[in-house]
């Protein structure tokens, strides 16, 4: 490794020094071209473009202007030093201005305007090259809120027609998105005094791909900046590397770090401009044609604070996480030393839809704890949350692995980070495949009844890319010491390790195999053995993983021909397995019946644990649900048991729930409002519609819709009720009303928030203390629960 990293230190140290030597000999040249002739004082030769910044690779071109006070002999000055450049072999692009010439093109030309930016005189007036240069700069501040959108608008057109550098086979170094271009852009946005210059990594990142861009010159002879597969071994070795591999990684890496600090800059241009436009638009009239009353001097001077003295509202959104200024930042109480603090910002930023400020992203960094394996629960809640957001993910993802973080929580990252699949089948390095399938499987998580377990699985289905050998045979194995590491129980590991090990089966089984054949459904159920009681739920894992896998390698992986493929082999096999069916209810333990004798009522508060027991009543679990809601409590888990004889026994309600965000609520005023809602002395409806009308709420991600299912055959007691859900505040007191107002008691319940998915179960009797047996009647419910919900 030292060797390697010496060789190609050496050979990038050559491109540089002969990029220095080129530039140094070019304007040696240029300059006796210009001053052969005795040119006038009031002419001056001047370079824009790469040779301006001393980058012209062998196949650049050189880009010239020359200056004048409005000689009417120019001509002559232009001819001595045009044609021997021409003679050279050299393609240049050349112009005759005056300062206000130049200064009129660059107005109505973003070429032109961007190249002017970094001019650099040759030879000649100096003073005539100093008033162009600032000229330029004073028009394109100036007018920067105009530009820069023009700048904006142009960058996305590119974008979309040259694709993202770092996941292209064959990408164009200069054009691509997170290319030479996007850095020489960000100089310009930084030259409006809108935005900061690019940092020492976007520079580095930015000198990586020229000193590639250089050595392909090299290699093909030619002017050409697309990296093409033929050309890469070749390339990689004139940089003194390895292979084609790690010549890719590199330029990977280099582009994503680019790109990363790009979409950063122009969140700050979008908020310039926005702030700009709204400073230019006038008040809108009144209704009856007047001015508005807030216009004019006096109401200048009375209408209160300007927005820069009221200051910037911070809105919570998450535990530690606060929105300021379209950006996630850290609560100022935020505790660093909590194992779950950077997962549980992340998820709430990709929750709400807005990216990590990058200080916010580098203090985390430096400071926070993270977490050890086994990681506590929160930290893998969180780790579920994050990718549970979708594509909102993704962004956040990006931010914690340009800090390093991902490879610190997930140490066998490294081994699939920035590593290309030279497949023209997938569209992604290994490592972003990865998280856009797990962003995919966020779509899919109604459709399973453990969305934890898909999404993780789809977050490491290809992580056995990174090893020799079979990918989802050493996968699984990775998978396995992952699925430890993150804290997973032993049962679910098992099923983690089974989905990286077989993610392929139902897509290749069905699209090889002939699935009428008995043997071809034996064959997949034989498979999903390896979690024994876990058949069922694996196969329905397995299909929406392969859906989710397919869409994230790209339109030739996935059509609507194999997923109608997969989905009737998973239809067929799972039919041929027994189970899956919700567990049974709980029963009644004899120390909650003793809590419920006490006084008739008992409370108990031990720091995330909350436990009820008192006599049945009907909607005693979602008035509950709605007092921890009042405390801005969430409810992780919730076991509800009742008493065979149902109203008028006893029930016990076993809750964990935990802040929103922020410190816990006093145990003492949780206790005293739970013993007034059991006592009927506290309006608990009346007060969360309240609180719900007073809130702003900001739009998050868009999320599956949610999901109701009557059970069938689960229970001979009880109809069970299963509901899918994004987890939300005052979720089960929304479902348990919807249950109430249809006059159902709730015999038992299960309630499981699994990152921010919620799955809950639930065992219902009619008044009568009988199951549901009227279809109209199952229906009816399960409309009312969906209307609630949504």
């Amino acid at each position: 490794m030292g060797e390697a990293g010496g060789a190609a230190g050496a050979a990038r140290a050559a491109l540089v020094a002969a990029r220095a030597a080129r530039a140094a000999e070019l304007d040696r040249w240029l300059g006796s071209l210009l001053a052969a002739g005795q040119a006038p004082g009031d002419v001056a030769l001047v370079a824009v473009g790469s040779h301006a910044r001393r980058e012209l690779t062998p196949g650049g071109d050189l880009d010239l202007v020359l200056l004048h006070r409005g000689r009417a002999d120019v001509a002559g000055t232009a001819d001595r030093i045009w044609y021997p450049v021409w003679d050279s072999g050299l393609r240049l692009d050349h112009s005759v201005r005056t300062v206000h010439e130049a200064r009129t093109v660059a107005r109505g030309d973003m070429k032109a305007a961007l190249g002017l930016l970094s001019a650099r005189r040759i030879g000649g007036d100096g003073a005539l090259a100093d008033e162009l240069r600032a000229a330029v700069l004073a028009d394109w501040r100036a007018d920067a809120a105009v530009r820069l959108s023009e700048l904006s608008a142009m960058c996305r057109e590119r974008w979309d027609t040259q694709g993202e550098l770092a996941f292209l086979l064959e990408p164009d170094l200069k054009e691509a998105r997170g290319g030479l271009r996007d850095v020489q852009v960000m100089d310009a946005v930084a030259a409006s005094w809108v935005a900061s210059a690019p940092d020492g990594r976007v520079r580095a990142a930015h000198d990586l791909l020229l000193d590639v861009r250089h050595a392909l010159h090299d290699v093909t002879g030619r002017s050409t900046d697309r990296l093409v597969l033929q050309e890469q071994e070749a390339v990689a070795r004139a940089l003194g590397l390895l292979d084609a591999d790690v010549l890719q990684r590199s330029v990977a890496e280099a582009a994503r770090t680019i790109t990363y600090a790009a979409s950063h800059l122009w969140r700050r241009v979008d908020r310039f401009v926005t702030s700009r436009v709204r400073r230019a638009s006038p008040p809108a009239p009144a209704a009856d044609g007047r001015a508005p009353a807030s216009t004019g001097a006096h109401a200048a001077r009375s209408s209160g604070p300007s927005p820069a003295r009221r200051g910037v509202e911070r809105r919570p959104v998450g535990d530690g996480a606060v929105e300021h200024e379209g950006e996630v930042v850290l609560a100022r109480n935020a505790d660093m030393n909590d194992p779950a603090l950077v997962l549980r910002v992340a998820a709430a930023a990709a929750q709400a839809g807005l990216p990590l400020a990058p200080a916010t992203v580098a203090r985390l960094a430096e400071r926070a704890v993270l977490p050890s394996p086994p990681w506590p629960a929160g930290a893998r809640d969180a780790l579920v949350s994050l990718v549970g957001a979708g594509p909102a993910a993704i962004g956040v993802w990006e931010a914690l692995d340009q800090a390093g973080l991902i490879v610190r929580l997930l140490p066998d990252w490294e081994r699939v980070r920035n590593r290309p699949q030279r497949n023209p089948v997938h569209r992604f390095t290994v490592d972003r495949h990865l998280v856009e399938a797990a962003a995919g499987a966020a779509a899919l998580t109604r459709e399973v009844a453990r969305p934890d377990l898909l999404l993780i699985g789809a977050l490491l289905h290809d992580i056995g890319k990174g090893w020799p050998g079979d990918h989802s045979t050493t996968g699984a194995v990775v998978a396995r010491d992952i699925g430890a590491r993150l804290g997973f129980p032993e049962d679910d590991v098992r099923v983690l390790e089974t989905l990286v090990r077989h993610h392929l089966l139902l897509p290749e089984t069905a699209t090889r195999r002939d699935i009428d054949d008995p043997v071809t459904v034996q064959t997949v159920t034989a498979a999903v053995s390896e979690a024994p009681g876990r058949e069922r739920e694996i196969i329905d894992l397995l299909a929406a993983l392969a859906i989710a896998d397919g869409n994230a390698t790209g339109p030739a992986a996935w059509g609507a021909w194999k997923a109608g493929l997969v989905a009737e082999l998973a239809r067929r096999a799972a039919a041929a397995l027994a189970g899956g069916t919700p567990p049974p209810a709980p029963v009644l333990d004899p120390g909650h019946a003793a809590l419920a004798r006490h006084d008739g009522a008992g409370v108990r508060v031990t720091g995330s644990r909350i436990t009820i027991a008192a006599l049945d009543r009907p909607g005693l679990l979602w008035r509950a649900a709605g007092v921890l809601a009042l405390h801005r409590l969430a409810v992780k888990t919730a076991r509800t048991i009742s008493s065979p004889e149902g109203s008028g026994g006893t029930a016990v309600l076993d809750f964990t729930a935990v802040p929103e965000y922020g410190t816990p609520p006093d145990p003492a005023d949780l206790e005293a409002d739970l013993r007034r809602m059991l006592a009927d002395r506290l309006d608990v409806s009346g007060r969360l519609e309240r609180r719900a009308r007073s809130a702003r709420v900001r739009p998050g991600v868009a999320v599956p819709p949610p999901r109701v299912m009557i059970v069938d055959d689960a229970s001979s007691t009880a109809t069970v009720i299963e509901v899918r859900a994004h987890d939300r505040p005052g979720l089960l007191w929304r479902t348990g009303q919807a249950l109430g107002a249809r006059g159902l008691q709730v015999r038992a319940a299960q309630v499981d928030t699994l990152g921010a998915e919620a799955v809950d179960v639930f065992y219902v009797v009619d008044a009568q203390g009988r199951p549901l047996t009227d279809p109209a009647e199952l229906k009816t419910v399960r409309t009312e629960i969906l209307t609630a919900l949504r």
